[in-house]
Order: structure tokens, then C-alpha cells, then sequence
């Protein structure tokens, strides 16, 4: 069995603050699109085209089809503006190089069963990213439109030591792919955005070689979402992944608690966590001022099972068993190398990287059941 520590890696290469504006610019034009197609707001999918660009579909038939854009947009006016169309598009990828992009969205059409992949070539043109050609393809998808976010952090060392540390990848895939598999978006968020330290890569376990070698998950991991920028009536479910990393930055961040207690508290929303991404629960506190945790039972990784005479160990800010326990909490967990998942109402929480899938089946549990009863 071969694991890999990736700390900087080649998701963490620092990209300029002009790259970064760039593809901030090239991003809001694809949303021109994505949201003018979703809203029939056929100005916002003007905004997104150059005026002669032409779109290469298909017809029913699959022959080629050659639209321009103006007519494309035209297919947009004298409906309802503002009202859904029932597509929910996602951007999966952008790259951009000195005037000239490409980048890769995906619709998806619940009720049609259907996702469609979408490939954009755009232009720098008078300081402003326009589309001047799209292509896309469709298949048969199960993808259901819900959003679940995944809550992971952006420290590379524990606390002010060298002592390298990250977020879990095998407790990333193993919850990312079993959302996928029964419908669902997976979502990043970060307190700061931008690429993530991975830990513990296992390149002889399949899935995670698949996913490592994924350019869309990849990039999601790379371009995590700032915590401005989560929308949160989009999300069925916060998930907080473990590894070093997640006793840190996350517990403190006041941002990404809010995004969480608006979900749980406003949205019915469920809170989960998974081994040392329980310690992002640790300070969440209800409408009332109770934390989360108080008269729960409440899973992660034991003080037990950590190296306690070790320099990372020393680095800790707070204990996540004994913090939970003084805050109202009752802490449960099993013999190493077990799964162990406790389910109270909407928190759910796993003992370690082997409860990721376990935790995530026992989400879709309690989703599919709420949509059965309605």
C-alpha cells in the first residue's frame, strides 16, 4: 500500500492575483450564461456572447447544428423573465491563457434525467471575457440537483510547527463519490478559497486514483469556494471533512459557523462531520446560545488515538472529545479501525476515515426519506 502526503503539491501552486482577477471575470461570464439560461434572462446570455459566436449543437437526431448566438438568445425572449427553467448548471473547470479561455459547465435537467456537459473557447475582447463558441453533449443522468457542502480547511503545517498536515483525501472521496453516485453536487468551501493541503493519499486504492486524476474534482479542490460566496438555501447538508488540518482554521472561523447554523437552523438542513472534522463543530451555537452539540451524542476521532507525546499532538488549540464533553456533549466511539456513525436528528458524525461512506449514506438516509414523506 502506497500513501502520499501532499501538502503543497500541484494544487497548491500560487497563482497571481492578476490570474486569479482573470479568471474571477471569466467565471461571471459563464454565470452570465448559466444564470440567464436558468431565469430566461435573455440579456444576462447576450452579455455572455460575442455577437457572431456560433453554437455547435446537436438535434434530436444527432446531426450537427449550427446556432448563432443571436439566435440562441432569441429562443430566451418573450417568456417569463425570472422564472426557472428547470436547468441547473454548475461551472466544472476554467483555463485561461494571456486573452484566450476554454472552460467545461455542466446543466442539469432533473425532471428530463438529463445532464448536459458544456464546452466554451472564450476571447479577451475590449477588457471584457466573451463566449465566441460553445459545444455540447448530453447523457442520462440520475443527478438530482441537490447541493451538499463540503467544509475543508487551507492550513498545510499544525499550528506554528513544520510538522506537516492536511485534509483527508480518502475521507473527501469516499463521501464525494457516494453523494455522486445517488444524484447529488458536491460543493467546496474554505475559510480563505483557493487550493487545499491533501493528506493521506492511498494511490493503490482505485477510487482514489480515479479522483486524483480527475481534472474537474481536481479543480474543485484547487478553487474551493470563498465563505462570500456560499449560497445557503442551495444546500441540503454541511459536511466537515477531517485530517490535521481541521482543528485549526475552521473551528474559529465565524463565517463558515454562520453558513452552517443558517442551513441546520433556516434551511433544515443537516450538519455533519467525519474523525477530526467533528472539531468544526465543537463551537456552534443555536438561535438560543446552546451549543450544537449539548445533549448529543456526538462521534470523531478520541484523544485516546492520537499520538499524545508527539510535537504535532502538542500543537493542538483545544481537544475535540473533552471540548464536546464540557459543552453538554456525550462523546461515543469504537475500537480502532472500526466504523462508527451516531445519527441524532440532523447531526451526524463518523468516528474516522473508514465512517466517511457511512455518514454520507446515512445523509441520503435522511433526504430521501423527508422527500417520501412529503
Amino acid at each position: 500500500m502506497k500513501y502520499i502526503f501532499l501538502i503543497i503539491g500541484f494544487i497548491s501552486l500560487s497563482t497571481s492575483i492578476f490570474a486569479q482577477t482573470e479568471v474571477s471575470k471569466i467565471e461571471n461570464t459563464i454565470l452570465n450564461y448559466i444564470n440567464g439560461t436558468s431565469y430566461n434572462k435573455s440579456k444576462l446570455i447576450e452579455k455572455a456572447f460575442y455577437p457572431s459566436a456560433n453554437l455547435y449543437l446537436e438535434k434530436k437526431d444527432k446531426t450537427p447544428w449550427t446556432v448563432p448566438a443571436k439566435d440562441y438568445v432569441s429562443w430566451y425572449k418573450n417568456k417569463k423573465e425570472g422564472e426557472f427553467t428547470g436547468r441547473i448548471g454548475n461551472i466544472l473547470s476554467i483555463d485561461n491563457f494571456e486573452g484566450i479561455a476554454t472552460a467545461k459547465a455542466e446543466i442539469i435537467i432533473p425532471k428530463g434525467g438529463e445532464r448536459y456537459i458544456d464546452l466554451f473557447l472564450l476571447k479577451k475582447i475590449k477588457n471584457e471575457w466573451k463566449i465566441i463558441s460553445k459545444t455540447a453533449i448530453s447523457e442520462k443522468s440520475n443527478q438530482n440537483g441537490n447541493k451538499i457542502l463540503f467544509i475543508v480547511s487551507n492550513v498545510s503545517f499544525h499550528g506554528a510547527s513544520q510538522f506537516p498536515t492536511g485534509n483527508s483525501f480518502s475521507e473527501i472521496v469516499n463521501a464525494y463519490d457516494t453523494f455522486k453516485k445517488e444524484g447529488f453536487t458536491v460543493d467546496f468551501v474554505s475559510p480563505k478559497g483557493g487550493s487545499i493541503p491533501l493528506a493521506y493519499i492511498n494511490t493503490s486504492d482505485s477510487l482514489q486514483k480515479n479522483l486524483l486524476y480527475s481534472e474537474d474534482f481536481m479543480y474543485a479542490l484547487k478553487h474551493t469556494k470563498k465563505p462570500k460566496e456560499i449560497i445557503t438555501k442551495d444546500y441540503k447538508a454541511v459536511h466537515y471533512i477531517g485530517g490535521g488540518s481541521a482543528i485549526y482554521d475552521v473551528p474559529k472561523n465565524k463565517e463558515i459557523q454562520k453558513i452552517t447554523m443558517t442551513i441546520f437552523e433556516e434551511y433544515n438542513g443537516i450538519v455533519s462531520s467525519v474523525c477530526h472534522g467533528t472539531a468544526g463543530i465543537v463551537n456552534l451555537k443555536t438561535k438560543d446560545g446552546k451549543y450544537l452539540v449539548n445533549n448529543k451524542i456526538i462521534s470523531g476521532f478520541p484523544e485516546a488515538y492520537e499520538k499524545e507525546g508527539a510535537e504535532y499532538f502538542k500543537q493542538f488549540p483545544f481537544l475535540i472529545q473533552k471540548t464536546i464533553e464540557e459543552r453538554g456533549g456525550i462523546f461515543k466511539y469504537s475500537p480502532r479501525n472500526s466504523v462508527h456513525v451516531e445519527v441524532q436528528g440532523n447531526v451526524i458524525t463518523g468516528q474516522n476515515y473508514l465512517s466517511s461512506k457511512d455518514v454520507a449514506l446515512k445523509i441520503i438516509e435522511n433526504l430521501n426519506n423527508r422527500e417520501i414523506s412529503q
